[in-house]
């Protein structure tokens, strides 16, 4: 039997909330970030996220902005402590045995976000997933993040050319495998969903609901 490939978003799909927007907010309430103004600005982009209009450049500016600034060291505690605070409450046995059961069919699994690797990357270890393709963020010569985005986003259309580069640095290409999972609750990832064998709207939000009861896509929930 040739190996299958699957893909899961993380944020609303394996985690019943947002993980660049919990991590805003937790940087409010460990006091590093200006209170209610702050988070009300990250409210915002989340909304635009929603509606399908983020300006991810934009809001990964705003995003680092109050822990790029600070030693590395007290930039990976606070993550640390997030991860023990915020995530580890969202994440759920039934999105990990999710997970297992393609694991231990011997799919190829990865993860596939728009969050950038900073905040995600303990997040996809804390799963047991060894490939994450998140949002690469930007380091100056001493190391120090910029603020800016390191080439492609994997966001929208973007998802794609990264999985396609990141199998191609695995020495496979999306022939190789006969089924292509992939599962999602947003619309955000329709290029994604649209391009792999099997489309799973996953929580789907209810303009993805509707697409999918459309197209007679899968449904699955994880949360309720």
């Amino acid at each position: 039997m040739s190996q299958q490939l699957t893909l899961f978003d993380l944020d609303g799909t394996l985690i019943p909330h947002d993980s660049d927007h919990a991590f805003g907010g937790f940087m409010v309430d460990i006091g590093w970030a200006d209170g209610e103004l702050w988070r009300a600005r990250n409210d915002e982009f989340f909304a635009q996220y929603q509606r399908g209009e983020l300006d991810l450049a934009a809001y990964v500016d705003f995003a680092t902005s109050v822990w790029r600034r600070r030693p590395l060291a007290e930039a990976l505690a606070a993550r640390e402590r997030f991860m023990r605070e915020v995530m580890a409450p969202m994440m759920r046995d039934n999105a990990r045995e999710l997970l297992q059961r393609h694991q231990q069919a011997g799919d190829l699994v990865a993860i596939v976000t728009a969050t950038n690797a900073f905040v995600t990357e303990p997040i996809a270890q804390a799963f047991g997933v060894e490939h994450l393709i998140a949002v690469d963020l930007e380091r100056d010569g001493e190391g120090r993040y910029t603020g800016r985005i390191a080439g492609v986003p994997s966001f929208q259309a973007g998802k794609v050319l990264r999985v396609q580069q990141w199998l191609e640095g695995l020495g496979r290409r999306w022939e190789d495998f006969e089924r292509i999972h992939f599962y999602s609750d947003s619309t955000n990832d329709l290029p994604l969903l649209e391009r792999v064998s099997d489309p799973v709207a996953t929580n789907p939000s209810p303009a993805l609901e509707a697409l999918a009861r459309e197209r007679a896509w899968p449904i699955l929930r994880l949360f309720e």
